[in-house]
């Protein structure tokens, strides 16, 4: 179990991989899987689409990482368009497969969903089924929660924001992995924050490599993260040249790695994007 691990390293190195939508897909994404096994990362994440829409996939990759890399998975469980007979039925389905880690959310709203329905839903937050994970897990298991350094867009304040985030934690939590960001001082505002308000939980800092001008532009629209001066204009001076810009994103996320080991965080979490090259290529330098 990941928590386990945590009593053994001060810093995890961890990166999130996303099911594909084709079999091909798959194919390819067990294949980069076992070419990563040799960097032996403390976990890999595995996403779960809004309303369960890639739970099976989900489970099947969370399963290869766990039984055939022989790597602790950590499955993603949505909360969003679920009720609880449906959630403790994927629950117990990726328990059965061996998965000791989940990471709880609520999720997005799925592009099927209304609005009345979404305000509606069954489970408002992941704080609401984290105790029924522990509860139905009956063994002991790792259950992870998402933060946020520069406020859930939602949230209608920092201390709003900071205060659902303890009672999350207070509600189970072991790990708490942050969405992505660019800008290391706001990251340590945010950690110093956390610390004050009494969560001791262990953090791993959450890093998206950039590797194209349009994946930037939609990671930064989509997040509304931050972009320091000096990323921006790596982006600009590179925007005609995808390798060489490929290449300064890269190195821009081992400089944030290092600094925020230098720091001491927790841990770092790589959001690659399911890209072989980018995962290899950081998990070396790190």
């Amino acid at each position: 179990m990941i928590k386990d691990i945590l009593k053994q390293k001060k810093n995890l190195i961890s990166f999130e991989v996303f099911p594909p939508k084709t079999e091909e897909g798959m194919e390819q994404l067990f294949d980069t899987l076992t070419e990563l096994k040799p960097y032996a990362p403390d976990f890999i994440s595995v996403t779960y689409g809004a309303g369960g829409s890639t739970s099976k996939k989900t489970a099947d990759i969370a399963a290869f990482i766990k039984n055939e890399c022989k790597l602790e998975a950590l499955a993603h469980v949505t909360c969003v368009a679920h009720d609880e007979a449906s959630l403790e039925t994927y629950l117990n389905e990726i328990l059965n497969l061996g998965i000791e880690n989940v990471l709880a959310l609520r999720g997005d709203k799925p592009k099927d969903m209304t609005e009345e329905q979404f305000k509606s839903r069954h489970f408002t937050y992941a704080s609401d089924i984290i105790p029924l994970i522990h509860k139905w897990a009956k063994k002991d298991i790792t259950v992870a929660g998402a933060c946020y350094p520069e406020v859930h867009t939602e949230a209608v304040s920092k201390e709003a924001d900071l205060a659902a985030l303890k009672k999350k934690v207070e509600c189970g939590v072991d790990l708490l992995i942050t969405q992505l960001f660019y800008d290391n001082e706001i990251f340590y505002r945010f950690y110093e924050d956390v610390r004050k308000i009494g969560i001791q939980t262990p953090i791993c800092a959450g890093i998206m490599p950039v590797t194209t001008v349009s994946g930037f532009k939609n990671t930064i629209t989509m997040s509304g993260s931050s972009v320091p001066k000096d990323l921006l204009e790596q982006v600009e001076k590179y925007s005609e040249n995808p390798e060489d810009l490929k290449k300064a994103g890269m190195e821009f996320a081992l400089r944030q790695i290092q600094d925020l080991r230098s720091f001491g965080v927790e841990g770092i979490h790589l959001y690659p994007l399911n890209k072989k090259d980018v995962s290899k290529y950081m998990l070396e330098n790190i």
